[in-house]
């Protein structure tokens, strides 16, 4: 395991009276900038008071990370913000309820030699400095990695129980835009990967609510950071029938086009989709957490077991999805069925797909993307798709394990 440089701060510890305030309470960023200064890269930030915080370093891509008990950073904008040539793709914004995260990709490997908050004991306002000085990619990537949740209090969800359903009642959907916050996603012409998905979303959620069959959730309605994690425990926490992901990715090398639907598989179906799953994994380390390792042995097993029977309803969704799909636009992706290990896909009693709606780093797909008429095809594709798989799951439900 990667030895990490992680830095670990509460600010209360030896300031005097004017400093012992509510932490818990929201902190403003007020100014700073981060900037090239003396052949290091020197972020320097001001708060409105104290609070707790983290710094640490991810790898591929290379990247830093500051957690904050939360900030309101209305006050800064990213574009001014970011001073430094070695500097690029800084976001700010919550990534879970109480927290807050700044993200700054990294140009070249850079380490963290010196780090404080410093707070005027008068005034409660606060000073965040962090130096970081070059190193070599060997030593950055031994030095990065995601940090000993145990060590830091994040809010920990507690386990979610689905609620008693009406089998007479309508099919529960939960649709899951991707990305969103400080993780855009793809990005091309001025277009991100995150507001086409919210967008359409809520054009699917509609057609599947006029049909008076389904009942619809979104994991998000608004620009926010939703977390791997939430994303599952929201599908099951309203006892879904099923749950779409929603992407339209962009591939950096070669070319990809139409429509394709994932399932889980710890094997990836082939080369490109196994980069796409590393894309997604990627991005989502942003939020801090990791799905592959959150179980204990017991539990796993238990998953194991309770996926041989949601896994083959999974394929039969996907299967009907790029039905409903070709029947209704006349066209799908030349291999429109893969599978890949995204870890939004690992409920274990929710079956669960990926679709990718298209391809950002196409200029037919994004053109696609961006026409209403279109998107309006693709929605009743996806809604017949699901119907003709309630259908079928509904015939085969007695053969399951009870």
């Amino acid at each position: 395991m990667r030895r990490l440089l992680t830095i670990i701060a509460s600010v209360l510890l030896g300031l005097g009276p004017a400093a012992a305030q509510d932490i818990t309470a929201l902190a403003r960023a007020t100014g700073g900038a981060v900037s090239d200064r003396d052949g290091a890269v020197v972020l320097e930030l001001a708060l409105s008071q104290g609070v707790p915080w983290r710094v640490f370093t991810l790898d591929d891509p290379m990247r830093l990370v500051l957690d904050f008990r939360e900030v309101d950073w209305t006050g800064i904008d990213a574009g001014t913000f970011d001073r430094s040539r070695r500097v690029e793709g800084l976001r700010m914004g919550p990534y879970q309820p109480g927290w807050s995260r700044l993200v700054m990709g990294l140009t070249e490997p850079l380490a963290v030699a010196r780090a404080g908050l410093s707070v005027d004991p008068s005034l409660g306002s606060a000073a965040l400095s962090i130096r970081l000085e070059a190193t070599d990619p060997e030593a950055f990537a031994a030095a990065s990695g995601l940090p000993d949740t145990q060590s830091w209090p994040l809010q920990r969800r507690a386990p979610v129980m689905a609620p008693s359903r009406d089998p007479d009642g309508p099919t529960i959907v939960v649709l899951d835009p991707g990305h969103g916050g400080i993780d855009p996603g793809a990005e091309r012409d001025g277009t991100t990967e995150a507001d086409l998905m919210l967008q359409f979303a809520r054009e699917l959620r509609d057609v599947l609510r006029r049909s008076g069959d389904y009942e619809v959730i979104l994991t998000r309605n608004d620009d926010r950071f939703v977390s791997l994690e939430a994303r599952v425990a929201i599908a099951q926490s309203v006892g879904a029938d099923l749950f779409m992901s929603l992407h339209a990715d962009a591939i950096a090398e070669g070319r990809a086009h139409g429509a394709t639907v994932y399932t889980l598989s710890e094997e990836a179906s082939d080369a490109a989709s196994q980069a796409l799953a590393e894309r997604h994994e990627r991005d989502a380390l942003l939020s801090g957490l990791d799905l592959s390792g959150a179980d204990d042995r017991v539990a796993q097993v238990l998953m194991d077991i309770a996926r041989l029977d949601t896994a083959p309803r999974s394929d039969a969704l996907a299967a009907h999805l790029v039905d409903g799909i070709r029947n209704a636009l006349g066209h799908v992706h030349k291999r429109p069925l893969r599978k890949a290990a995204f870890s939004v896909l690992k409920s274990a009693d929710v079956p669960s797909v990926l679709i990718e709606l298209g391809f950002l780093s196409s200029a037919d797909d994004l053109r696609n993307l961006r026409d209403p008429a279109w998107r309006a095809g693709m929605a009743a594709g996806i809604r017949d798709g699901i119907t003709a798989w309630a259908l079928e799951d509904a015939a085969l439900a007695r053969l399951r394990r009870q």
